[in-house]
């Protein structure tokens, strides 16, 4: 018998009705051993997800507040759920325990932590499985890394039978909770197929799988079949957020596949994300955002000054920034930074390298968007960028830096923001086939 890791996200586990698909998934495959449970999602756009009303109930009670109106939302919302899936379940019980240290924590992780809790009891309860609470086996580290140790602390619990793990949590070493960042129940998913030793992840959400392109640029994107881990990360830095971009880590380690699917659609076949992928197409997929500055600067003979990147970069530290591209020539350094990371400090910035490098011209542009095209073949494929940039050029798109990693898996341009849409769409048309 194989070993199935199945993580089910808010949207999956929204009302009854989704959550009664999500139970004939697992039912309809015996494999299916290991349930990662989100917390409920909105039932339509104007509803409240229940991680939010968590948040609120925290602030509140922090602030010495009646915290009243959440947690009747929150009550109500799960008597509902259980009434209508036909089981028993004490909400009121577990609301007056978390109500008990609602604002003892100043952080709000245990509080965000209860939506998963709370619904992964609730479909133990209705499944008939037995439920394990991550407090107990996922571990963190006092740096507030994943510590290793979790994986044989929550594989002895795992033996036999059917479980459900709540996603998006674990503790520290004292025993207080600790989120992952948002959409961190994929993460919980990837650490439970590689400590249960699953032979596959599937990540159960609102899409069938991954598309070659963002969907609300090219509405007509083709559904990626198969993707590398690699080339998931590339896509995933920038902007494809189909899977929490850590979630990779822990099954890439253990060769564990992960296979996108939709609750929605269960019969589609999804994405499969793999260690190496059988098509030899040279793209597999083109993301981009807009947002970055790029830093330019200029010096004669930089090339022959000692340490002058180091100098440079060192501003960068020093400001507390995290820069993201790095084109260089022999007179001139370009640093690109994220606007969200600069956060008005460009002009400061701009006076630190003067004073650390005395270029001899330097100046920021801002408005620039990045668009990446990835494909772990395209090293193997003459005429990629000459095919990216005749398309680009065919579209009258102006290129403002282009550069490309080391791995030769990407391509990464830079246009103005204006121009994101029009680069993408161009860039599909080109290697969609």
């Amino acid at each position: 018998m194989k070993r199935i890791t199945c993580k089910f996200g808010g949207t999956s586990l929204a009302d009854a009705a989704c959550i009664r698909e999500v139970l004939a998934i697992i039912r309809a495959n015996p494999d299916r051993r290991f349930v990662v449970a989100s917390a409920p999602g909105k039932r339509t756009p104007e509803d409240k997800k229940i991680t939010d009303l968590l948040y609120a109930w925290h602030s509140i009670a922090r602030q010495g507040l009646d915290a009243s109106e959440p947690r009747r939302i929150i009550e109500t919302r799960f008597t509902e759920l259980a009434r209508e899936l036909g089981v028993k379940f004490d909400i009121d019980h577990h609301l007056r325990e978390i109500a008990l240290v609602a604002g003892a924590y100043e952080a709000p992780d245990f509080m965000a932590s209860r939506g998963e809790y709370l619904n992964g009891r609730l479909i133990a309860e209705v499944l008939g499985a037995e439920f394990v609470d991550p407090a107990e086996c996922i571990k963190f580290k006092a740096s507030g890394e994943l510590d290793p140790a979790t994986y044989e602390l929550l594989g002895a619990r795992l033996h036999g039978g059917l479980f459900v793990v709540p996603g998006f949590y674990g503790a520290m070493p004292d025993g207080s909770i600790k989120t992952f960042s948002r959409g961190g129940s994929d993460v919980t998913g990837s650490i439970v197929a590689r400590a249960s030793k699953s032979d596959l992840y599937e990540n159960w959400t609102d899409v069938s799988g991954f598309r070659m392109a963002d969907p609300r640029i090219v509405p007509d994107a083709k559904r990626i079949e198969e993707i590398t881990y690699k080339e998931l990360r590339e896509l995933a830095y920038m902007g494809a957020t189909v899977l929490h971009d850590e979630a990779i880590f822990p099954v890439h380690a253990a060769g564990i596949p992960i296979n996108i699917r939709n609750t929605k659609d269960p019969e589609a076949p999804g994405t499969m994300i793999v260690a190496a992928r059988v098509s030899h197409t040279p793209v597999c997929g083109i993301a981009g955002h807009g947002g970055f500055t790029m830093i330019n600067i200029e010096k004669t003979l930089m090339n022959k000054e000692k340490g002058f990147g180091v100098r440079v970069l060192s501003v960068f530290d020093e400001f507390g920034l995290n820069w993201e591209h790095l084109p260089t020539g022999i007179d001139t350094m370009s640093v690109i930074v994220r606007d969200a990371e600069l956060n008005g400090k460009g002009e400061a910035v701009l006076e630190a390298i003067q004073k650390r490098v005395d270029p001899d011209e330097i100046k920021m542009v801002p408005g620039l968007a990045m668009v990446a095209t990835v494909g772990q073949g395209m090293n193997h494929h003459v005429g990629v960028a000459a095919r990216l940039t005749g398309a680009l050029a065919a579209a009258g798109v102006n290129i403002r830096v282009i550069d490309q990693g080391s791995s030769e898996m990407n391509i990464i341009i830079g246009v103005e923001e204006s121009d994101l849409k029009a680069a993408i769409q161009a860039i599909y048309r080109t290697f969609d086939s």
